[in-house]
């Protein structure tokens, strides 16, 4: 494809990963007041997103088998339809369990979109120019992750209120629909011979959900140490066994073993779950700590989180470009991660009355660690693996990385829960209130209902706890730094698959000439 075909065609692509990101970027900033009005508790604020994580996460190896199989066009236009059902019947949602039930369906289409859009990215671009044209894919998350705080918080403020936070990126989800049947023309060759491996699959979707439904609830509802956490972390461990099982035999598996056991795969995929930990699990509540622990509007809210997309915006498209020009990641996937840890370190030691210059600064890094990374690990899985695996393989280490995202968001949302239970429970007896008796009701997120001294303990354990789950991230993300350092260094092949190998026979033939020189000699 020529420079502009390929521009035409990723004009809906890059419209769609809009699309989907802004379907969480948009909700961050409102998702105090949402749960607020739906009389919600700090459990069910995470949950809002862990459902959505939770879901695209499970489906992600999913879609990518099946773009291997099936038409990638019409995968992602259905993915694109089930998006726009969701996310209408999430803005009609009347209560908190009905929002996380619409959610999970909106993971569904978000996992297709945000999948389905590297494999179609990777069917029509080398690896070596791909990172190219991911810095207009980095671009385009940076847009939608600053764009979204900022278009969430006005809507909040403003007389729409916070239902269109779901609605607005329903008619952005119908332009990508038509621009994707306009412009969007990838070959689909038809397998005669095409199996979908739905025993993995389900074994998959399910000891991920059980899993990481455990990690949401244990500490809080039953304890680590305890039959629940033996019965549900038991069963999801031997349901993942089992599937390990049944991948090792498919003809056609979710999740090729063979792939995830190279070397530079997996450490990719090890990396990519720590940067995931440690980059949804972290920012996630930042959003929650600049109006709850800072007490700032959430349009205000929204513009103190732009450091971090600028640093997104910024590493990923000058990390992409010098990909595309020395045909080497390993270098920038390294200093990403270190630059990552660094903003976490930093960001661990905030409380409630930080200064903002120092915050944002220390966001800057986080975003700029993320911009170096996260792309140019799928790349380094794009660059070792056949055309005909790229959906699979693609699917696989994003599948991981989502799942350290869902993950993250349910280990620390558990511990900031904790933290400011007992943050709260201290301030309100220096009140002089017995935290027993309900002090007002101090667990809620609708501050503005509390009364103003509830409000100031509130605010200031909401504030000093989230540094505690920043020095978690940045523990985290070590094991990103220790991952890549041991990539083994590649160099980006310019053609869209790999090279034949020799036949046998073409082997043969220089041997036997040599052999045949050798007897006429003698």
């Amino acid at each position: 494809m020529s420079h502009r075909q390929i521009l035409e065609a990723l004009s809906g692509l890059l419209l769609v990963l809009f699309v989907a990101m802004l379907s969480s970027t948009v909700v961050s900033t409102a998702l105090p007041q949402i749960i607020g009005a739906l009389r919600g508790s700090q459990s069910q604020y995470t949950w809002v997103v862990t459902a959505t994580l939770l879901v695209s996460t499970a489906s992600t190896p999913i879609w990518g088998k099946l773009a291997d199989l099936y038409d990638k066009k019409v995968l992602l236009q259905a993915g694109v339809t089930i998006f726009v059902l969701a996310s209408v019947a999430s803005g009609f949602a009347q209560s908190t369990a009905q929002l996380i039930a619409f959610r999970a369906v909106q993971g569904l289409g978000v996992g297709a979109l945000q999948i389905l859009v590297q494999i179609i990215m990777a069917a029509m671009i080398s690896p070596r120019d791909r990172g190219r044209y991911y810095g207009y894919l980095g671009g385009v998350m940076a847009v939608a992750t600053v764009s979204g705080p900022l278009l969430g918080g006005l809507i909040v403020d403003s007389a729409l209120g916070w239902r269109w936070c779901f609605f607005i990126g329903v008619p952005f989800a119908v332009v990508a629909f038509a621009l994707l049947q306009k412009t969007l023309r990838i070959p689909h060759v038809r397998r005669p011979d095409v199996r979908i491996d739905y025993l993995g699959a389900t074994l998959i979707a399910a000891g991920v959900s059980v899993l990481l439904i455990w990690v949401t609830f244990v500490g809080e509802n039953f304890a680590w140490l305890s039959w629940q956490t033996a019965a549900m972390a038991g069963s999801g461990v031997v349901l993942l066994a089992v599937a390990v099982l049944v991948e090792a035999r498919a003809a056609e598996p979710i999740v090729p073993l063979d792939i995830v056991a190279r070397r530079n795969t997996a450490l990719a995929i090890t990396a990519s779950l720590a940067v995931g930990m440690a980059m949804f699990g972290g920012a996630v509540f930042l959003g929650q700590y600049f109006q709850i622990g800072r007490g700032y509007s959430p349009t205000k809210a929204g513009l103190l989180t732009f450091p971090m997309m600028l640093g997104v915006f910024g590493a990923s498209t000058v990390a992409g470009r010098l990909a595309s020009r020395t045909g080497k990641v390993k270098p920038y996937i390294l200093a990403g991660t270190v630059v990552l840890t660094a903003g976490f370190g930093l960001l661990a030691t905030i409380d409630h009355q930080t200064s903002l210059v120092f915050i944002g600064a220390a966001m800057f890094l986080v975003g700029a660690g993320v911009g170096m990374t996260m792309q140019n690990l799928v790349l380094v899985v794009q660059n070792s693996v056949r055309l005909h695996e790229i959906g699979a393989a693609s699917g696989t280490v994003t599948f991981f990385r989502s799942l350290g995202g869902t993950v993250g968001v349910s280990v620390l949302g558990a511990v900031l829960a904790n933290q400011v239970a007992d943050r709260i429970a201290d301030g309100l007896r220096g009140l002089g209130v017995n935290p027993g008796s309900g002090g007002g009701d101090a667990g809620t997120l609708d501050i503005a209902a509390l009364p103003a001294p509830v409000q100031e303990v509130v605010r200031a354990a909401y504030g000093d706890a989230t540094g505690h789950i920043f020095l978690i991230s940045a523990g985290i993300a070590v094991v990103g730094i220790v991952a890549a350092a041991f990539l083994k260094p590649v160099t980006l092949r310019d053609s869209l698959d790999l090279a034949d190998p020799p036949r046998p026979a073409e082997r043969d033939v220089p041997v036997a000439a040599a052999e045949g020189r050798a007897l006429s000699g003698s």
